[in-house]
């Protein structure tokens, strides 16, 4: 699944294409696609005709569309493989298209969904008075979000008893950081994926969560990260960032710190990648 600095690039692409414009009508190609809208496609379809959308907004990893003049909001998955676009509407259609909107404003441009692995899609929720949609209610701010409390933060983290990789890929803690943002972090921290959090310091959980800011926003200058053509903004140009990473998919390449070999662990059915002088692993118990 994208990470928060994907998921912005996209919000920001539709805040400039989509944001005010008004659904003419809406095409459902794949029921998958809409799964997560229990009353199904032509529900969906005929829910949405006739509102317009409002700013696109997003908490993490999550995006929405806020409809203008309604308390709903069409939630999007993007899961492995999911892509929002904004495609000219004569371009010929995505080999793996889903779902097509369109609009009633004449200006030539349709949003479209398309998702190779069927994994993701898109639904229709309320939302509380904040705007937030009902279905990701638990999901904690990012650390990009103004309103992101440190001090909460580090106390939780106290509390969970985990481990701070764990943690950081908790998105009920923080949002928005997966796997490759946490090694990223993790390594200008020089801290242990395994370090227990009941061990950090408040300073420490500062500086942490200062290079998840950091690393994040570095991300986002240049577009993301992507590893294939999977991730696209919604003009379906890639990111950049992946040639820029320190930790993540650099295995027996040198620290650039130190010039040991990185290494990689199996984690969680995912890898963790790390430098073993800079991050020392913690002392057993």
């Amino acid at each position: 699944m994208p990470e928060l600095p994907e998921v912005e690039v996209v919000r920001r692409g539709l805040a400039r294409w989509v944001a005010g414009r008004t659904v003419a009508d809406v095409e459902v190609l794949h029921p998958r696609a809409v799964r997560r809208h229990p009353a199904g496609a032509a529900d969906f379809a005929l829910r949405l005709k006739g509102h317009r959308v409002g700013e696109p907004a997003r908490r993490g990893k999550y995006l929405w569309l806020p409809l203008a003049d309604a308390h709903a909001a069409i939630l999007a998955h993007l899961g492995m493989s999911g892509q929002i676009l904004v495609q000219p509407e004569d371009t010929p259609d995505e080999k793996h298209l889903r779902i097509r909107v369109r609009f009633s404003d004449g200006e030539g441009s349709e949003l479209r969904f398309v998702d190779q692995r069927t994994f993701g899609g898109l639904s229709l929720h309320d939302t509380d008075p904040d705007g937030l949609p009902d279905a990701i209610s638990h999901i904690a701010r990012d650390p990009l979000d103004p309103l992101f409390d440190e001090a909460a933060f580090h106390a939780a983290l106290r509390r969970s008893r985990t481990t701070i990789k764990r943690a950081l890929l908790n998105q009920s803690l923080i949002s928005g950081v997966g796997n490759i943002y946490a090694d990223e972090a993790l390594w200008r921290a020089r801290l242990h994926y395994e370090r227990p959090t009941a061990t950090l310091t408040r300073p420490v959980t500062n500086t942490l969560v200062g290079h998840v800011r950091d690393v994040m926003n570095a991300a986002l200058d240049v577009g993301g990260t992507s590893f294939d053509s999977l991730y696209v903004n919604v003009n379906g140009e890639s990111g950049y960032f992946e040639r820029s990473l320190d930790a993540y998919g650099r295995e027996d390449e040198p620290c650039r710190r130190c010039g040991t070999p990185m290494r990689r662990r199996p984690w969680m059915n995912r890898s963790s990648y790390y430098c073993p002088r800079c991050q020392r692993p913690p002392r057993p118990r």
